[in-house]
């Protein structure tokens, strides 16, 4: 599985690594690949992360490598949207993109592949980093009572085969 980040977009929503930004962007992105590193370490998905290099960027896009975290700057004059949306397009592979771009995600969408906005991914990542005993508890429990609440029967209250099939790849995650 292939999972693209908007990178500022992930930061910018964070609490944590808005926090880091405060003090410099290159802290930002500092804390969000290790973090991100730490996930890959447990989950082994592919992760990219794209940064916006359009406003003060290079001719050419440029491309890093931090561990097994692919990242990418844009090039100046290209958002890491557009970067994201090629890369997602031209994808062979099972795709999540994290942003909370509705831009993003509406595209995303329309290609085949699956969107999930960055508090989302924030939650789910640090949940594999940090599970606590307690906390999982909680989310089970929770869990099973949204089963028992929404217990639908018969396909006309199933949801949409597009959603069932979106939360199919989010629970990869």
């Amino acid at each position: 599985m292939l999972i693209l980040i908007d990178g500022y977009n992930l930061i910018r929503q964070s609490d944590i690594l808005r926090s880091y930004e405060h003090k410099s962007l290159e802290a930002g992105r500092r804390a969000l690949i290790a973090r991100l590193a730490e996930y890959e370490k447990k989950k082994g998905h592919k992760i990219t992360v794209v940064f916006d290099g359009w406003k003060s960027g290079s001719a050419d896009e440029e491309r890093d490598r931090e561990g097994k975290i692919n990242i990418i700057y844009s090039r100046y004059g290209e958002k890491a949207d557009d970067v994201i949306k090629r890369m997602a397009a031209n994808s062979d592979e099972e795709t999540i993109v994290v942003s909370s771009d509705r831009e993003i995600a509406s595209y995303i969408t329309r290609c085949g592949k699956t969107s999930l906005a960055s508090l989302e991914f924030e939650g789910i990542m640090n949940k594999v980093i940090s599970p606590s005993m307690e906390g999982n508890f909680a989310a089970e429990k929770n869990d099973e009572n949204q089963d028992r609440q929404f217990k639908k029967k018969g396909p006309s209250k199933r949801l949409p085969r597009a959603k069932r099939q979106a939360q199919t790849k989010i629970k990869k995650l």
